[in-house]
């Protein structure tokens, strides 16, 4: 049968959505056989799908075994914040030399639409967007694949942190945005590495206050 590589990236988009909606949590089982059937395939494309997760850190393999969602403890969540913590900073300032008068006005916008997104899987999309606009500019090289490894790792448990906590959190998180914003606006790297890194550091101290984001059931 022919590898169809569109197909296999299909999949993967579907599946990692269900991933990031929460439809298939942290430790669940995927089991191939019934993915292939639901989407009409063979095993191939489900093979390469999940691959193309396990590289993103959506997934955990087990050779011989099978495929999980990755799932992380308490411990290992707060590791992720504090590599994020100190990498983010460092990308957004190598892609701050790239930004325009353009792109400062496409972020102005984008961090609107954080400010107007209503539900919680919306408002951590759009957030994420900002995000990776504002550092996109350093390009798609180690560094930023690393820091989007890790947004994968912790989107899951951000999520389940903002649902209860999202109206206390995000007045801050708007108000942070606009200090990254005007520091990118006077080309200020050291203030903008610095805002940067307490808007992670904040939502890290709320996940450590919260263990039973990482209790099952």
């Amino acid at each position: 049968m022919t590898h169809d590589p569109a197909r296999s990236g299909a999949i993967a988009a579907e599946l990692r959505s269900r991933i990031i909606a929460g439809q298939l949590q942290p430790g669940a089982r995927i089991r191939q056989e019934e993915i292939a059937a639901e989407f009409g395939v063979s095993r191939i494309p489900i093979r390469e799908a999940l691959r193309a997760l396990a590289n993103a850190g959506l997934v955990t393999l087990v050779p011989s075994t099978g495929a999980w969602v990755t799932e992380l403890s308490l411990e290992e969540c707060r590791e992720v914040y504090l590599m994020r913590e100190r990498l983010e900073p460092l990308l957004l300032s190598l892609a701050m030399p790239t930004h325009t008068p353009e792109s400062l006005t496409e972020f102005v916008h984008l961090a609107e639409a954080v400010e107007r997104a209503s539900a919680p899987g919306e408002f951590l999309e759009r957030d994420r967007e900002f995000h990776r606009a504002i550092m996109a500019g350093a390009g798609e090289g180690r560094l930023s694949q690393t820091v989007d490894h890790l947004w994968n790792l912790s989107h899951y448990y951000r999520r389940r942190l903002l649902t209860p906590h999202v109206s206390d959190r995000k007045n801050d998180i708007f108000a942070e945005h606009r200090m990254i914003l005007r520091a990118l606006e006077m080309g200020d790297v050291e203030s903008a590495e610095a805002v940067m890194a307490s808007h992670i550091r904040h939502t890290r101290m709320l996940v450590e206050s919260a263990p039973h984001l990482f209790e099952r059931g």
